[in-house]
């Protein structure tokens, strides 16, 4: 603020100086705080534009729980007008809601995420919910609303699609696994009339139909034990126990012989983890298997099966079980394939063997990586340690 001379010419006096200055400093005041009004006015502008944009909806209650905001995707999710709602008791959005919040409002901890149909809209919901709070007092409670109708429609139709897909390559799948020990034994079948008094060729017919109805047989296990796995019990385990164990079914199931060096360490500094003894064994016994088959073809087909602990610094410490062959790598084609049922290379085989290894790990909460190379195949399955099992 500026001043000029006195009308009559006089001088300012203290007094006159001190009472314009009180003045400049209450007009500066004034000013500061249109400007701040200026300031929040345009805040709460763009907040109001903002929630009202967004496409979740919002729905905020007082402390009185009494509705306050109301933006318009929430009036198109629940299906009611804002004018019907807005300054009146939260119950107007609905009981399961209103419960909801209410419980929000009174409760220090928020409650957990929510999924329902709503009554009124048959739309699917999601709702969080949170605590408006000053000073550790409630002031009021807000909700945001997902309406995950059409993301639910979408999984669906590619659920319906996947299994589509599922029983078309377990068809096809099955139809070629079946069908050749079929073939066998429908020969020898065909023959056994003209050529029954020959002990050789009865004794060779009876070789040929057990091992035909043992392998249809695995066919129907591995599809069974694809289609209702075991249910798990986890307990703290020493893993080298189901690595052992893998390494007998290998060895007994898939024809995992001498002709293959298997060289092992299993050191004994291992922390537990929590599995199930079976489940893991049936998970090495594929793995091992799988590197047998890839390793056959090699003039010295060689496996190397490795245990060791894996400190992982603030995250918890982990076991890593990794199978190694010299065999001549994964085909580029079906790399990012391989966890995925039915996809297989070989001759025989329904390709369930690592679906069934992956999804065992990730019932046990580890994973399964691979490294594949021409010069051979890793493939290392890190299994958590037990948090109570000192």
């Amino acid at each position: 603020i500026f001043f000029g001379n006195r009308v009559t010419g006089r001088p300012f006096e203290d007094r006159d100086l001190e009472g314009l200055t009180t003045l400049a400093e209450h007009v500066s005041t004034i000013f500061e705080n249109a400007l701040l009004y200026e300031e929040a006015t345009v805040q709460k502008s763009l907040a109001e534009t903002l929630l009202k944009s967004i496409p979740p909806g919002i729905v905020a209650i007082d402390e009185n729980a009494s509705v306050r905001w109301f933006n318009p995707p929430a009036e198109k999710i629940l299906g009611v007008a804002s004018a019907d709602i807005l300054n009146k008791p939260v119950e107007r959005v609905g009981n399961r809601l209103a419960g909801l919040l209410r419980e929000t409002l009174e409760s220090r901890t928020p409650p957990a995420p929510q999924r329902w149909i709503d009554s009124n809209t048959r739309r699917s919901l999601s709702i969080e919910t949170r605590q408006l709070a000053s000073n550790g007092e409630p002031l009021g409670a807000v909700a945001v609303i997902q309406d995950m109708t059409t993301q639910e429609a979408l999984r669906e139709k590619q659920a319906l699609l996947d299994r589509a897909t599922f029983w078309t390559d377990l068809a096809a799948s099955m139809s070629h696994e079946i069908r050749n020990p079929l073939v066998a034994i429908k020969t020898f079948a065909q023959l056994l009339p003209e050529r029954f008094d020959d002990a050789d060729f009865r004794k060779e017919f009876n070789e040929i139909v057990v091992s035909e109805i043992d392998r249809l047989d695995k066919i129907i296990t591995q599809i069974n034990n694809f289609a209702h796995p075991p249910e798990l019990i986890l307990k703290p385990i020493d893993v080298r126990a189901p690595v052992k164990k893998g390494v007998e079914i290998a060895r007994a199931r898939y024809g995992f012989n001498g002709k293959i060096e298997l060289e092992t360490s299993l050191p004994g500094n291992l922390p537990p983890v929590m599995g199930d003894e079976g489940a893991l064994a049936e998970a090495f016994a594929h793995l091992l298997a799988n590197a047998a088959e890839a390793s056959a073809d090699r003039t010295n087909p060689r496996i190397t099966l490795t245990v060791k602990p894996l400190r992982q610094g603030r995250e918890r410490d982990a076991v890593v079980v990794t199978v190694r062959d010299n065999g001549s790598g994964i085909a580029p084609e079906i790399k990012d394939k391989i966890f995925s049922p039915f996809c297989t290379t070989k001759p025989r085989g329904m390709g369930l063997g690592l679906p069934i290894v992956k999804r065992t790990v990730f019932e046990h909460h580890g994973r399964v990586e691979v490294d594949s190379s021409s010069r051979g195949t890793e493939v290392s399955v890190l299994l958590p340690a037990s948090s109570n099992g000192d």
